[in-house]
């Protein structure tokens, strides 16, 4: 698929926001796709409507790809995701229906503005695994966490059908990571690109809004699924809430996510992916325990909060706060550029 992709011109070339040597071929994420097509294909029994996720993920990629090579306007892909969106709704009956009693106050049933905020939860989940593939092995290892935690938690409620589909997800997605990493040679580089980042940000969603608002007793609380993807979910809303303060587009590229502050701060990519995946994993293991034991939905949901508006503070000050920190390291500041 390498050759393939750079014989039609489906690559990374570097400029002056990426650094990295000669063009990378964007097909990480046609080659998971691929893999779960083939899987799904011969075992169609592990999600339900596998025909129909099947179908949107195969679009979903093709639209990414086509991103990846000719920069489709975010009109256009919004509108490709909203229309994904309704006919996950109508044919799977897939749709935010409630909120659980996420404020303490009873269940929120949404009626039908729970249709409108599934379309909007939809482009949001697709847009913040995209927004936050910003440096080598990152959407990966987020991604990893998340399929994971939802993957121990549908196996202890034996559902083990979709435990067994997040299991062959990761499973897919190591070779990528390796070869991102350049573990395995940097000749063998590949990149996720849009297609990828599109394809995974739309399974978490399936996969979440699926086991959280089943209509008996969900498999999951809604309030759980925000934690197992809260550094993409919270990082793309503090980013957007901050470039429209400024009058910018909320999908205007900047260099304030959460990659960006601790480069600033030293640390490397390889250095700053741990240290946010370690995050990750932090949150999403609050997200079980809080399942698990039950903890009170709205003591899930306000902590979510705190850790949100603690961000938000973070990256409001984060020139001060970094050059504070670098200052009582002893380290120069620097720009860092991301690698992909």
């Amino acid at each position: 698929m390498r050759k393939a992709a750079k014989s039609i011109g489906l690559v990374d070339k570097p400029n002056e926001r990426k650094l990295h040597e000669g063009a990378v071929p964007l097909v990480g994420g046609i080659s998971i796709c691929l893999v779960l097509t083939q899987f799904l294909t011969f075992k169609p029994d592990v999600i339900e409507h596998s025909w129909l996720y099947v179908g949107s993920i195969c679009l979903l990629t093709f639209i990414g790809a086509l991103d990846d090579k000719f920069d489709l306007s975010v009109k256009v892909r919004m509108s490709i995701q909203a229309v994904l969106s309704l006919v996950m709704m109508k044919v799977a009956g897939i749709e935010l229906h409630s909120l659980g009693n996420m404020f303490g106050f009873g269940e929120i049933s949404l009626g039908w503005v729970g249709t409108v905020i599934t379309i909007f939860a939809v482009i949001g989940a697709i847009n913040a695994f995209n927004m936050v593939d910003g440096i080598d092995g990152l959407l990966g290892g987020l991604s990893i966490v998340t399929f994971g935690a939802l993957a121990f938690l549908l196996q202890v409620d034996s559902q083990h059908g979709l435990a067994y589909l997040c299991v062959v997800i990761i499973v897919a997605m190591l070779p990528y990571i390796f070869m991102n990493l350049g573990v395995l040679g940097r000749e063998r580089k590949v990149f996720m690109g849009d297609a990828g980042s599109m394809m995974i940000g739309f399974t978490v969603i399936w996969l979440l809004l699926g086991v959280s608002q089943t209509e008996s007793k969900p498999l999951m609380r809604p309030v759980t699924a925000l934690w197992l993807i809260a550094v993409p979910l919270m990082d793309m809303a503090a980013i957007m809430i901050r470039r429209v303060r400024r009058g910018d587009s909320p999908f205007k590229p900047d260099r304030e996510h959460l990659h960006h502050i601790f480069q600033r701060l030293g640390l490397s990519s390889k250095q700053t992916l741990v240290v946010i995946c370690l995050i990750a994993s932090a949150y999403a293991a609050f997200g079980i325990y809080g399942e698990l034991t039950g903890l009170p939905e709205a003591v899930m949901f306000y902590t979510f909060i705190a850790c949100f508006v603690a961000y938000c503070f973070i990256l409001s000050y984060v020139w001060r706060i970094t050059s504070y920190v670098r200052s009582k390291l002893g380290k120069p500041e620097t720009v860092t550029i991301s690698n992909s």
